[in-house]
């Protein structure tokens, strides 16, 4: 069955998630937005009777706040992220990522929803699955991603976003359930083919293209459909671009 209700959407004021916001109303799906700025949204947007705009930092949001914006919603999807500029990588929140992750969660459980609600987070390839699973990935590289997590607070928080997931809640959680999406390096154009992966498909030496518009489906299809749901829930999905 597919899932019913309106769709939580952080971060929709970055690049992939305006085209997450888009491509939602388009669907005809009902999206709450969480924005600190509503005059970033896309101007063909901001009147859309499908939207509900909520004009606040999310973590400055109490778990009653919070959990009052997502009841009834059947999906949350983050595409939180650091402004790339050396304030953005550097500066104060570091942990941004991971905060809402678990602030999401707090909010959640709060609510005690009678189904659990889907969360997919859009991350990155430079995200180890846990336990060693990315058998892909040598022990060069897995070297430099320690110093670049080690060095770019950035990483780090993504990584400790997708173990909060993982590992804290693992696949059993009564009130989110969630799917950790990670594209290669993001690239603007058209949406086209891509393709789906469980393991990873290239190294850091040759990376593989992924199209924001690309990301911004798949994500809307694991918001909203039952078996691509079902296929990636509690997993890490690495998406490409076909012939990439």
């Amino acid at each position: 069955m597919d899932a019913e209700g309106p769709v939580l959407l952080l971060g929709a004021t970055g690049r992939t998630g305006r085209l997450v916001l888009g491509q939602l109303l388009e669907r005809g799906i009902e999206v709450r937005a969480i924005v600190r700025s509503a005059g970033r949204l896309p101007p063909g947007t901001r009147a859309h009777p499908g939207l509900t705009v909520i004009e606040a930092d999310l973590l400055s949001l109490s778990p009653e706040e919070l959990g009052d914006r997502l009841e009834g919603c059947a999906a949350v999807l983050s595409c939180l992220g650091h402004t790339i500029d050396l304030r953005g990588i550097l500066g104060p929140p570091r942990d941004l990522v991971e905060r809402a992750v678990r602030h999401v969660h707090c909010a959640v459980a709060a609510l005690r929803p009678p189904c659990p609600l889907r969360f997919v987070l859009m991350s990155s390839v430079s995200v180890n699955r846990p336990g060693g699973q990315d058998s892909r990935r040598g022990r060069l590289e897995r070297l430099i991603l320690a110093l670049i997590r080690a060095l770019v607070p950035p990483a780090w928080d993504n990584q400790k976003a997708a173990d909060f997931l993982s590992v804290g809640l693992g696949a059993a959680d009564p009130f989110l359930r969630w799917s950790v999406l990670r594209p290669d390096t993001l690239v603007d154009g058209e949406l086209s083919s891509y393709s789906l992966h469980e393991e990873l498909v290239s190294g850091l030496s040759k990376p593989d293209s992924s199209t924001r518009a690309n990301v911004a489906h798949f994500m809307c299809e694991l918001a909203t459909g039952a078996e691509v749901w079902k296929a990636w829930e509690g997993r890490f999905p690495v998406l490409v671009d076909a012939g990439a």
